[in-house]
């Protein structure tokens, strides 16, 4: 039995000029509407290419299929949120907890706001799953969850704090893509996110004591 080989999904060449740069702005513009209107199933370069008012010709100079504009799609919101949450987490004018409930808000604001989007990338998220930079992007998450656990609690071992990093990430990752999912209006994500918060924050202050 073949082994199934899986998709390239890097670019094939990053634009250089301001006009290759606008193209690939293009397409990618072009590729969030076609998510958003036919979903991943439904997702083609022709589609994309016809969105972006470009030829297929010009998407394949950049772009050699469609899981490679998936991914990068993916890469980018992976840096948006990254961003935000280490902009939030970082603050050290602010007491950790603060910061957190601040970071779960934002978190859940982000998702409710890109719904369409981030489960469209969900369903298309099988193309790239295992590839190594989604394994580096988990690793990236994981080295900013240590470094924030580290400060909330000095006093815990290693093993402690990777895995209050590890529940912390994988209930905002859970309960994000609940919100996604659900198209729930600002208010309710809002009174979720306060919920989430005071869970999160009960169970860090537990770690503190321990």
């Amino acid at each position: 039995m073949k082994t199934r080989k899986a998709p390239i999904i890097s670019e094939r060449k990053r634009p250089g000029q301001a006009r290759s740069k606008k193209l690939v702005e293009d397409i990618l513009e072009g590729a969030i509407r076609v998510l958003g209107r036919d979903g991943a199933r439904r997702f083609t370069t022709a589609r994309v290419a016809a969105a972006a008012g470009v030829s297929v010709g010009s998407l394949y100079q950049y772009f050699p299929n469609k899981e490679s504009i998936l991914f990068r799609l993916q890469t980018d919101e992976w840096r948006r949120t990254g961003d935000l949450l280490e902009g939030i987490l970082a603050d050290s004018r602010l007491p950790p907890l603060d910061r957190l409930r601040s970071a779960v808000h934002a978190f859940f604001m982000s998702e409710c706001e890109e719904a369409e989007l981030r489960v469209a990338l969900g369903d298309a998220s099988p193309a790239y799953r295992d590839s190594p930079q989604t394994a580096e992007h988990r690793q990236s998450g994981m080295r900013l969850g240590l470094a924030f656990m580290k400060e909330i609690a000095p006093e815990a071992s290693s093993r402690q704090r990777r895995l209050a990093a590890d529940v912390v990430m994988t209930t905002l990752s859970s309960v994000g893509k609940a919100v996604s999912e659900r198209g729930q209006g600002r208010s309710e994500v809002s009174a979720l996110a306060a919920a989430v918060s005071d869970m999160l924050c009960g169970y860090l202050r537990g770690l503190q004591v321990r």
